[in-house]
């Protein structure tokens, strides 16, 4: 049995000194001794959870060793103190970054031995926040020396050491509160989903009163730039300080990216310049799996770009090529009296409204019509053509926008056509963005149509979305060339969590996008009817 102490790693055979590190600036020194020890006990003590290597003891990557822990670590003042104070370290998803900061906290935790320690790893949701947290917590409980010493517990995200007073925990930037805190070591992750500087710039000041405090900061890049975003102030300074370490001797700033030119991008010599880890945490072959994708579709390069090979990107590019939406407008076939799924948006009082209902192939089980119903009120069309510069009217007078009288659109007149449409095809549901829903779903209930929410959150949406993606790039879906549903799927932009979970974003696309959102509610609830056994195997291929 183990003695119920702090573990402490003996002397190790030392790594051969560095000769010049690329980060010597004069007024500080560099002792190998201060990073072999932190090697020494993550490999030590620290055990993976998952995958291959679950059970066994952590190896670093030379990388790790050589680029992150060794400058960070073995930096000092002429005090002895830790020359850095703050660290942003940029590689592309899947390179073990989320790993090493769990295996680092526990290390700030109780191997510097600083009675009191408060470590904190922080991000946008509280969510986020907790990855590094459970990891670690999964590398306590694996491994017999540290879970003698340190206590988890998991309702609260915390991993303590009372015998030092020590404690590890998250905060999230929708929890925040600044009081109180005295952080020894923060760990910031996917800095570029802040929405802000707030919970930074409260962070970084957290430690003042430590005798060495660290911030870390890591993150894949983001594609908001403007003056306000995060992860672009920090990566602007990781830039100064890579090209000249005295700008700022205290902030230590690491950039792991192929190059800006995409032409480029497909060299995997590039690859391998963006990623340190890659044949390591991911395979080649699935990485060529990935730029295949990439290279066919305009809205997978640029997640490929930021992800994949770390190149920040100025905005998600539009969903959709015009090439590759045309190539799905073929005629619809017949629809009368077959089974569909009706997705509904109801936008506001003075603009579109879209309804798209889904009919599968009675002929092809793998392939879909689809057919459109678009609303606008009357009195403001002559507004919205002159402002926008649409062919609004012209759209109206072939039949493909309804009008209802007035200034705002009229509901009332919005439920009747539906269920008019419903009496000469069989709608088995209509699935609705639950906004300004209320008055509406009574009366088409009263109607006796079935109707569903879809919640608009990217974690839900992000399902049928990719599967709608799938159906227009392999040609699965016709549209019949609908001119207003093809001009919104010219508009969309895509939401992107950190997580890879993507949606229609309103806000950031360049006009109006009603119809799809339109289209993959009613796609949400048709690859979801799992009561229909027509439909279950469809379901099943989705998930």
């Amino acid at each position: 049995m183990p003695r119920k102490q702090t573990p402490s790693p003996h002397s190790s055979k030392a790594r051969p000194r560095s000769r010049k590190r690329p980060e010597a600036v004069p007024g500080f020194v560099y002792d190998q001794a201060k990073p072999d020890r932190v090697i020494q006990f993550v490999e030590t003590f620290c055990q993976m959870s998952k995958g291959e290597w679950a059970g066994r003891p952590m190896k670093l990557l030379d990388w790790q060793k050589r680029d992150i822990i060794d400058p960070l670590f073995g930096w000092l003042d002429d005090q002895g103190r830790r020359r850095y104070r703050s660290a942003a370290i940029f590689t592309p998803k899947k390179m073990g970054k989320s790993t090493l900061m769990s295996a680092l906290a526990i290390w700030f935790l109780i191997g510097e031995r600083e009675p009191g320690a408060e470590v904190i790893s922080a991000a946008c949701d509280r969510q986020q926040a907790a990855i590094i947290a459970r990891e670690a917590a999964a590398m306590v409980r694996a491994s017999p020396e540290l879970s003698q010493v340190l206590e988890v517990i998991d309702s609260r995200n915390t991993i303590l050491h009372r015998a030092s007073n020590s404690r590890y925990t998250v905060i999230s930037a929708d929890s925040f509160r600044a009081e109180g805190i005295n952080a020894s070591a923060v760990l910031l992750d996917e800095a570029h989903a802040q929405r802000d500087t707030r919970l930074y710039d409260a962070l970084r000041y957290a430690g003042a009163s430590r005798r060495s405090p660290m911030v870390i900061s890591i993150s894949t890049a983001g594609y908001d730039r403007s003056p306000n975003a995060l992860w672009w102030q920090l990566w602007q300074y990781a830039e100064k300080v890579q090209a000249d370490p005295a700008h700022d001797p205290t902030f230590f700033g690491k950039i792991y990216k192929a190059d800006d030119d995409p032409a480029t991008w497909f060299d995997e010599a590039q690859w391998f310049k963006a990623n340190p880890s890659l044949g390591h945490t991911i395979s080649l072959e699935s990485f060529r799996a990935d730029a295949v994708q990439a290279r066919q579709n305009p809205a997978a390069l640029n997640q490929w770009a930021r992800y994949r090979i770390n190149v920040p990107t100025e905005a998600d590019s539009r969903w959709f090529s015009p090439e590759v939406w045309a190539a799905c407008g073929s005629p619809v076939k017949p629809l009368e009296n077959r089974r569909c799924y009706l997705g509904l948006d109801l936008a506001s009082n003075r603009d579109f409204t879209a309804a798209v209902a889904w009919f599968r192939d009675p002929d092809n089980f793998r392939e879909w019509d689809i057919d459109c119903l678009f609303w606008f009120p009357a009195d403001a069309v002559a507004e919205r053509e002159r402002r926008d510069r649409i062919p609004l009217t012209q759209w109206i007078r072939e039949g493909w926008v309804r009008t209802t009288p007035g200034v705002r659109l009229d509901h009332d007149a919005v439920a009747a056509d539906i269920l008019d449409y419903a009496k000469n095809h069989n709608v088995q549901q209509v699935c609705a963005d639950p906004w300004n829903l209320g008055a509406i779903a009574s009366r088409l209930q009263s109607g006796g149509l079935d109707v569903v929410e879809i919640r608009q959150s990217v974690g839900y949406l992000s399902a049928p979305s990719k599967l709608f993606e799938s159906l227009v790039h392999e040609k699965r879906i016709r549209h019949g060339g609908n001119p207003v549903l093809s001009w919104m799927a010219s508009n969309v932009q895509l939401l992107i969590d950190p997580s890879g979970n993507i949606k229609p974003d309103k806000g950031r696309s360049t006009e109006k996008i009603d119809g799809i959102v339109a289209a993959i509610c009613g796609l949400a609830g048709a690859s979801t009817a799992n009561a229909d056994d027509e439909l279950a195997d469809w379901s099943i291929q989705i998930i």
